[in-house]
């Protein structure tokens, strides 16, 4: 379970960080390309956003526990068939 959490956390972050690299154009003029990355990337963005918020006093424990929650089922769900490709 946690190998694939981890999994599928790293695959989002070297997701996010490729096309941060690569993108040169605002998301709204590829909007498919923009979706089809987030639907990758997406756990290591909303980590990203609500780990950068909460210091800041942005948002309430709960409200930073939430995505933190969410974060971590989508990146299970993304090991899990990352798992299942590789085996």
């Amino acid at each position: 379970m946690l190998f694939s959490l981890a999994g599928g956390l790293t695959l989002s972050g070297i997701t996010a960080n490729v096309y941060r690299l690569i993108a040169k154009t605002k998301p709204e003029t590829r909007a498919a390309t923009y979706y089809g990355v987030m639907l990758l990337a997406g756990p290591s963005v909303l980590l990203d956003n609500s780990t950068r918020s909460f210091p800041k006093k942005e948002c309430s424990r709960t409200a930073y526990g939430f995505p933190l929650g969410l974060a971590a089922y989508w990146s299970f769900m993304l090991g899990a068939i990352l798992v299942e490709i590789a085996i």
